[in-house]
C-alpha cells in the first residue's frame, strides 16, 4: 500500500526537505537549551516579561496562561490568550523571554490588525481540511490510478503551501516587534536583546524549513499527478 514512498521522484522532492527540517527543529531546540542558562538582569520570568511588553503597549486584556509541552507556545486570537509552555511561563532565562515576548507580539499583531496575521487565520480551516484530505485523495488516487484524485489532492493541497508561505512575515514580524520592545519595556538590555534574538532567529529557521516542505510536497503532487506533466496514466 505504501509503496509510492520508495517513489524515486518522492525520495528526490521530499528527502532533502525533511532532513531541513529535521536539522531546522534540532538547531531550535540546542539554541533554546543553550540560553535557558543565561538569566536577564531584571529577573522577569516569561509571563512576566510578556505581559509587561503588551502593558508598555497600552494592552491589557491578554490573557497569559501555561501549556503543556516543550516550545509549545502561541497566541490564540480567538480567545485572545498567550500560552506559554513550562519553561518560558515561569523561567527567567534569556530563551524564555524571547520566546514570550515574540508571542506578545502575535498579540500586538491582533490588536493592530497586522493583514498577514488575519489571513493566515482565515486560512486555518482550509488548512486543517487540506492538511488531511489531500493525503488521503492522492493515496486513493494513487492506489487505483485515478489521476483526477491525485489532481484534487494536490490542489487541495494548496491551502498548507499558502498558509506555510504567509506564516513568514507573520513570525518574523514579531521577531521584530519582540527584539524592539523587550529593550524600550526595560525588560532586557541591548546585548540581552541580541542573545534572545538568537533563539528567535532559530525557530525563525524551522518556519522556513516547514514552508520549504510544504513547496515540495506540493510539487511532488502536481508532477505525479500530471498537472505539471510527468504523472501517470
Amino acid at each position: 500500500m505504501f509503496g509510492w514512498l520508495m517513489d524515486p521522484m518522492y525520495l528526490a522532492f521530499l528527502l532533502p526537505a525533511m532532513i531541513l527540517a529535521g536539522l531546522a527543529t534540532l538547531y531550535t531546540k540546542s539554541t533554546f537549551k543553550r540560553y535557558s542558562r543565561k538569566a536577564a538582569s531584571s529577573g522577569m520570568t516569561g509571563a512576566q516579561a510578556a505581559s509587561q511588553l503588551l502593558n508598555s503597549q497600552g494592552i491589557y486584556d491578554v490573557n497569559i496562561q501555561p501549556v503543556q509541552g516543550f516550545l509549545s507556545d502561541h497566541y490564540d486570537p480567538s480567545s485572545r490568550t498567550l500560552r506559554l509552555s513550562p519553561n518560558v511561563y515561569g523561567s527567567q532565562s534569556l530563551s524564555a523571554i524571547g520566546v514570550a515576548c515574540h508571542e506578545a507580539g502575535h498579540a500586538l499583531q491582533h490588536a493592530g490588525g497586522y493583514l498577514p496575521l488575519t489571513l493566515r487565520s482565515a486560512l486555518v480551516p482550509a488548512t486543517q481540511f487540506g492538511s488531511s484530505a489531500s493525503y488521503f485523495l492522492f493515496i486513493i488516487g494513487w492506489l487505483f490510478r485515478t489521476q483526477r484524485l491525485m489532481q484534487i489532492g494536490a490542489m487541495v493541497f494548496g491551502a498548507v503551501v499558502l498558509f506555510s508561505i504567509v506564516t513568514l512575515p507573520v513570525e518574523w514580524n514579531a521577531t521584530a516587534r519582540a527584539r524592539k520592545l523587550m529593550t524600550q519595556a526595560g525588560i532586557v538590555t541591548q546585548d540581552e536583546a541580541k542573545v534572545a534574538g538568537r533563539v528567535l532567529n532559530a525557530a525563525f529557521l524551522t518556519y522556513v524549513a516547514s514552508a520549504f516542505t510544504a513547496l515540495m510536497t506540493f510539487l511532488y503532487y502536481l508532477l505525479r499527478s500530471g498537472l505539471l506533466g510527468g504523472g501517470d496514466d
